[in-house]
């Protein structure tokens, strides 16, 4: 026989309104407010010491604090006053150029009418008295031809070999001709070959005035790419 002693009191049934599950959250409840105040609140950023200035935390805050405001670049006045000085520039070249070739003109202009009479004279006894007025033209008319062919070059940026080779033909054909009707003196020879040089010195300048008021033009390989 078991001891009494030993032996477990006997279960009664539970109540019949119990629930186990509101048990059980009152339980859990419970628990939860006794932890409750074991947990420290949150701390005030007040309450927290500032990093000292060579701290790695400080450094940090320098650096990710936010940079102090730029100030503002005039980068469009300085566009606009580039682009006023480039007109201006631009403007004064075109000038430049513009009087150069009216003096070249004028210089040339008066060239030929110095050269017209000693080629006439050359012209007198060798062709017939109604053809003579108009022989210079002979000389003067394919010169300038290869002149406004060396100028439309310049104006596409392109050579005139050809072109400039007629020019300097038909100039040493008027030096020649004006020269041999001279007297023989120095002076003399040097008063009749200065028109035709003259002529072709300021000629040569405004084709460089022209070249040099267009931009240069970019050269494309000619090879083929393969």
């Amino acid at each position: 026989m078991y001891n009494e002693g030993h032996l477990s009191p006997p279960l009664v049934p539970p109540d019949a309104a119990w629930d186990p599950a509101e048990e059980l959250a009152w339980m859990l409840q419970e628990a939860m407010e006794e932890e409750l105040p074991r947990i420290p609140g949150p701390r005030d950023e007040e309450s927290i010491p500032a990093p000292a200035g060579g701290a790695p935390l400080g450094n940090l805050q320098e650096i990710s604090a936010e940079p102090p405001p730029l100030r503002p670049t005039h980068r469009g006045h300085r566009r606009i006053a580039e682009r006023k000085r480039r007109g201006a520039l631009q403007t004064t070249s075109c000038l430049v150029a513009a009087l150069a070739a009216v003096i070249a003109c004028g210089v040339s202009f008066f060239s030929g009418m110095v050269a017209c009479e000693p080629l006439r004279m050359v012209a007198a006894a060798r062709v017939p008295g109604g053809i003579v007025p108009w022989w210079p033209l002979l000389v003067y008319g394919p010169w300038l031809v290869a002149s406004l062919s060396v100028l439309r070059a310049a104006l596409h940026q392109r050579r005139a070999v050809h072109s400039w080779c007629t020019v300097l033909f038909f100039s040493a054909i008027t030096i020649f001709l004006c020269v041999l009707q001279a007297p023989k003196t120095v002076l003399d020879t040097t008063a009749a070959a200065l028109p035709g040089l003259a002529s072709l010195a300021c000629f040569q300048q405004a084709v460089r005035q022209v070249t040099l008021t267009r931009a240069p033009r970019k050269s494309t390989p000619r090879h083929r790419n393969r």
